[in-house]
């Protein structure tokens, strides 16, 4: 199985019990993460959308890096990435945050983590700011209490959103029969939709 934008390795670290796994992300630091987290895995530094191995898979996996995909030609690059690297009759499966059905505009989310004297609460705010277009944007705030000292840091993050017919139609247009399976919504109400797709037979 070959997960592309593994990030720090977390979700690929639930799968290397059951598949031979190979990994691949845009950012050296994450693959460093991930790294130690599965340390019998190949990793790749490389673009989703670019990047050839010259090896085919039994399945390929995107999950929230989806997400950073911000326009229809990164979707269709990323597809032809899958298609290169499977074998007729694999499966890949994507499992973006959002689709344009279920986006909440103006959603506001917060959550706390601690770990010794260090506190940390995280506010997220995702709007859309140009409807017309596909991109959003999150807004992260992490006020840290470290020992009695607060810090405040922000970061904004920009992913893709598209309608559910944009994924499943690029997709076929790239050679995959395609089907939709809802999930339960994770902590936060991410993830409502696993698109799976399964190359073609060649005749």
């Amino acid at each position: 199985m070959l997960e592309l934008g593994v990030g720090g390795g977390h979700n690929l670290s639930h799968l290397t019990a059951d598949f031979e796994c190979t990994a691949v992300d845009l950012s050296p630091d994450m693959l460093a993460l991930s790294q130690g987290l599965n340390p019998g895995v190949e990793h790749h530094v490389g673009d989703m959308r670019s990047i050839r191995l010259g090896k085919t898979f039994d399945a390929v996996l995107i999950h929230d890096a989806a997400s950073y995909l911000l326009t229809e030609q990164d979707l269709q690059e990323t597809f032809q990435t899958a298609v290169n690297h499977l074998r007729p009759g694999g499966v890949f499966t994507v499992a973006p945050d959002w689709v344009e059905e279920t986006f909440p505009d103006g959603w506001v989310y917060t959550w706390d983590r601690q770990q010794g004297d260090m506190e940390v609460n995280i506010e997220e705010v995702m709007v859309d700011p140009d409807p017309d277009d596909t991109q959003v944007e999150s807004t992260y705030t992490y006020t840290i209490n470290k020992g009695g000292k607060i810090t405040v840091e922000v970061d904004t993050h920009v992913t893709g959103i598209f309608p559910i017919n944009t994924w499943t139609r690029l997709m076929e247009e790239a050679g995959f029969s395609v089907e939709l399976r809802p999930l339960s919504p994770n902590e936060g109400g991410y993830g409502s939709w696993l698109i799976i797709g399964v190359l073609e037979e060649l005749i």
